[in-house]
């Protein structure tokens, strides 16, 4: 059994979709950032790597590579689950928080949930999302920006 973890965040900004987990998101506000800038799938994705010890997204899919400007970040997913399983691991556990004042996660995670679970080819039973808010603390509580957090564990593919 391994175990990785994984941050991201991403500002805020005007004339951006607000995409998380894979989902779209109604809000007057998107995520700022090369790719589609879902902060969720990026720390499940570090989050991933590190359990293999394969660095980071950055390392993987630079934001200088213009091939990678505006990509879903669930076909980067895709991506990193291959390596994950060249390496011989399938997912055990996937544990995650999303850092956002607003707008409200909660009509959301369901899908998000679907979403990683058919990339990722793991139970949903298997992977947890929650939602938090800073109580208007720091720069997510002001609303510049939303962070996302992720532990995996992982194990040998029997």
């Amino acid at each position: 059994m391994r175990i990785g973890i994984g941050y991201d965040v991403h500002r805020l900004v005007k004339d951006r979709e607000l995409i998380l987990g894979g989902v779209k998101i109604d809000f007057q506000l998107g995520l700022d950032g090369h790719s589609d800038a879902d902060v969720l799938t990026h720390a499940i994705m570090d989050a991933i790597l590190g359990a293999i010890g394969q660095g980071d997204i950055g390392r993987h899919f630079p934001d200088t590579d213009e091939k990678y400007k505006g990509i879903s970040s669930m076909l980067l997913l895709k991506e990193v689950f291959l390596l994950l399983r060249q390496a011989g691991y399938v997912i055990n556990n996937l544990d995650s928080i999303i850092v956002a004042e607003r707008p409200k996660m909660n009509p959301y995670i369901g899908q998000m949930v679907i979403n990683l679970s058919e990339v990722l080819a793991v139970e949903r039973g298997r992977i947890n999302i929650k939602a938090t808010t800073t109580e208007r603390l720091g720069f997510a509580g002001k609303g510049q920006g939303i962070a996302a957090q992720a532990a995996v564990t992982i194990k040998r593919n029997s």
